[in-house]
This record gives structure tokens, C-alpha cells and sequence, in this order.
């Protein structure tokens, strides 16, 4: 078997050879949780370096989660705990904080899963319910990018015009019903773009949500969500990145991010 995967991969680099593309580049292109030198000269970097918990912690401390979450062969997983929202270790987030970004997140789910992307994220703000009533366990606050099994989780038929479903801004926008979802047990991609008050989402590589944090339209938005209670929401100068403990098996990797202007 050994034998025939490097025979294998001797076979790979020698057809990159021909094609014209370095070896160098066409390893990179093969390795999760590594930027090629291309991404690097475009100002990517890596929020997560796909071994530690380095760079994230807990909304409600200074640490990293003791349970909830595992680190294994290259990727960061939540684990399941029946569907309880940040009921076992709880969100991650950035140490940092970002305002006008680019970010990009590989995830898998499971059946029936729910988790999320989440940026502009207050930590200092308390959580709150299905209604947006306070709550003493729930989810940071923060513009959340759905991760879902729309198939299987109740959350796809909640909402208002399946708000709640994968790709959607959470609770706000809907994607479109005919969006690019990949099948369960295979990596998707998360793409989000922050540029002064213009968010767009992408889910692999087709344009779901677009808005304007503050505009009039956005604002109405808010008003019949379960955020209707926090003022100014979504509307923060700046605010860390997030990934949801939701209590259901769900896989990250190749988190990637570039700070606009900045090289």
C-alpha cells in the first residue's frame, strides 16, 4: 500500500511538472491549514494553525474551552451534546477583534447538525432566548452565517422565509432555496466580505446574502428578529470572529483571513 501511494504521488508531481505548475505549489495546494505563498503576498493569514487552540478563547473567559471541543488531524470540531446551544464548552472566539475583512472557513457537518459562523461578535452582551428574551446559557451575540442540515434540523422551517437555513444570515436574510450545498460528510465553504458597512456571504462560491449594516432595510430586519431587543445590533464598529458550539458534531479547518488595506 505504501508503495502505491508514493508511486502515487511521484505520478502527481510529475504530471504537475509537465503542466507547468512547481512542485512546491502543488504540494501547498494538497495540505490543509496552509497558505500557498500567493495567499500569503495577498495578505491571507490563518486564525487557526490546524494543531492548537492558539489565537481563540471563550466569550465568557480568557481561556479556550476545557470540553466541547477537539482538535484531531488537522481539524476543529465541536462535539455532540444533543443539540444544547454553547451548553457543554461553549463558543470560540478570536482574541482579536476585526472590523473591515475577508474571511474564509472550510466546514462539515453532520445530520441534523447546527452550528455557525459569526462575526462582529460582543462578548460583553448577555445571551438571549428563541424570542429574544435573556437567557442564562445561549450563543454570543453577534451576525451569524448558518451552518445547517436544512433537511433534518426543525430550525430550517423557523424564521421568517427560511432565514434560518444554511447560508442565510441567521434570523435576518434568507439564501436562496437553490443555493450550492455540498452532501453531508463533505467540506463546504464559508466566504464572508466586511467592507465598511457592506457585508456579502458566499456558500462555495455562489453569492447568498448581501446587505448594509445600518441601512433602513437592515434595521427592519432586526426589529422582527430575535435581536429586536439589542440596541444598535450588527451595527458594532468592530468585533471578533466566532464558531458555534451548538451541541451537534460539526468540522472546521482552513480557517483563513485577510484584513483589508493591510499586506
Amino acid at each position: 500500500m505504501k508503495a502505491n501511494i508514493r508511486q502515487t504521488r511521484i505520478g502527481a508531481l510529475v504530471l504537475a511538472t509537465l503542466l507547468g505548475v512547481s512542485t512546491s505549489s502543488f504540494a501547498q495546494k494538497n495540505e490543509t491549514n496552509t497558505l500557498t505563498d500567493a495567499q500569503k503576498a495577498e495578505g491571507w493569514t490563518l486564525l487557526w494553525d490546524g494543531k492548537t487552540n492558539e489565537g481563540w478563547r471563550s466569550p465568557k473567559s480568557d481561556s479556550f474551552p476545557t470540553k466541547g471541543w477537539i482538535i484531531s488531524d488537522g481539524m476543529l470540531s465541536t462535539l455532540e451534546n444533543k443539540g444544547k446551544e454553547a451548553a457543554s464548552g461553549g463558543d470560540i472566539i478570536t482574541r482579536k477583534r476585526y472590523a473591515d475583512f475577508e474571511l474564509k472557513v472550510d466546514f462539515k457537518i453532520t445530520t441534523g447538525a447546527n452550528s455557525g459562523i459569526k462575526i462582529f461578535v460582543q462578548p460583553n452582551i448577555a445571551p438571549i432566548g428563541k424570542a429574544g428574551e435573556p437567557a442564562a446559557v445561549g450563543s454570543a451575540i453577534g451576525m451569524e452565517f448558518q451552518i445547517l442540515d436544512d433537511k433534518v434540523h426543525p430550525d430550517a422551517k423557523l424564521g421568517r422565509n427560511g432565514d434560518r437555513t444554511i447560508g442565510s444570515l441567521y434570523d435576518l436574510i434568507p439564501a436562496p432555496m437553490d443555493k450550492n450545498v455540498k452532501p453531508i460528510g463533505e467540506w463546504n465553504q464559508a466566504h464572508i466580505l466586511s467592507q465598511g458597512k457592506h457585508v456579502t456571504f458566499w456558500l462555495n462560491g455562489v453569492k447568498t446574502v448581501e446587505f448594509d449594516r445600518g441601512s433602513e432595510d437592515f434595521r427592519a430586519r432586526v426589529a422582527e428578529s430575535k435581536y429586536h431587543n439589542i440596541p444598535g445590533f450588527g451595527e458594532w464598529a468592530d468585533g471578533h470572529i466566532m464558531l458555534q458550539e451548538h451541541g451537534n458534531q460539526v468540522f472546521y479547518r482552513n480557517v483563513m483571513l485577510r484584513e483589508l488595506g493591510k499586506k
